[in-house]
């Protein structure tokens, strides 16, 4: 892969993985587009492109990260419960899901559907009077909402943020806890991509070092600067950009089904 394909994706990686608009969607749309591919022979660039936005999030939360480790135990059993359901998911349906979704017929219902969660969520947000801060109840909703995310084009930071709003959480504190919500699982899939990789006797990277390093540095920088972005939409209560912008891509993945336009 050129360096400059890599470089692309890991920008589109890094920003759509935390912007609520679908990374996997994304990615499928841009492998199209660039005649490129992070699975097959080349999935440890996958691999790569999710380390790099594994260390955004780390980087943007480390203060809060070894908070959580030191002493708030409440918010990390919260965390843990809200992993569970994507992780079983993964585990026991992940292949399903690949063979179902990954072909790209359906993303343009799934953007769709991401762009009304956002919607009804930033409504909700204005018409709440009673916030209260995350709880078991909030934990539990975003994980069932994380776990439908594994279909490309619903967006897990879309879909978990939604869930917490819904669930009564306040719209910054439901941010954080959906940032944080996607350590242990970009880190899970990381592990899961890259023993699938090496597993595989016939696993050879066709990608050079170069390109690999260049995806996952841009992966880093862009998913740090669209948490930034995300957090401020949040505190201002808009996102309603984002909607649209969902609406205009799945029509031109609806119409690309019909044309074949990529």
């Amino acid at each position: 892969m050129e360096i400059w394909k890599a470089a692309i994706l890991g920008i589109v990686q890094g920003l759509t993985e935390f912007l609520p608009v679908s990374s996997s969607g994304h990615i499928l749309v841009f492998e199209r587009i660039l005649r490129a591919e992070t699975g097959g022979k080349n999935l440890f660039f996958g691999v790569m492109l999710h380390a790099g936005t594994l260390v955004s999030v780390m980087f943007a939360y480390f203060g809060r990260i070894v908070e959580i480790l030191k002493q708030d135990r409440k918010q990390l059993l919260y965390l843990i419960v809200a992993t569970v359901p994507a992780a079983l998911v993964g585990f026991f349906l992940g292949d399903a899901v690949d063979r179902v979704f990954f072909g790209g017929k359906y993303l343009w219902i799934f953007f769709a559907l991401t762009a009304v969660l956002l919607l009804t969520a930033q409504a909700r947000a204005k018409r709440a009077r009673l916030l209260r801060p995350v709880d078991l109840k909030t934990a539990l909703a975003s994980g069932v909402a994380q776990a439908f995310a594994v279909i490309p084009g619903l967006s897990r930071s879309g879909t978990t943020l939604s869930a917490c709003i819904f669930a009564g959480a306040e719209r910054e504190k439901a941010a954080d806890f959906s940032f944080l919500m996607s350590i242990p699982i970009i880190a899970g899939a990381i592990f899961a991509e890259f023993l699938k990789a090496f597993t595989d006797e016939g696993f050879v990277s066709a990608i050079p070092w170069q390109s690999l390093a260049v995806g996952a540095l841009t992966a880093a920088v862009f998913g740090y600067f669209s948490i930034k972005i995300l957090l401020g939409a949040i505190k201002r209560g808009r996102l309603t950009g984002f909607a649209v912008y969902l609406f205009i891509v799945a029509a031109i993945m609806l119409a690309n089904n019909f044309l074949c336009l990529f």
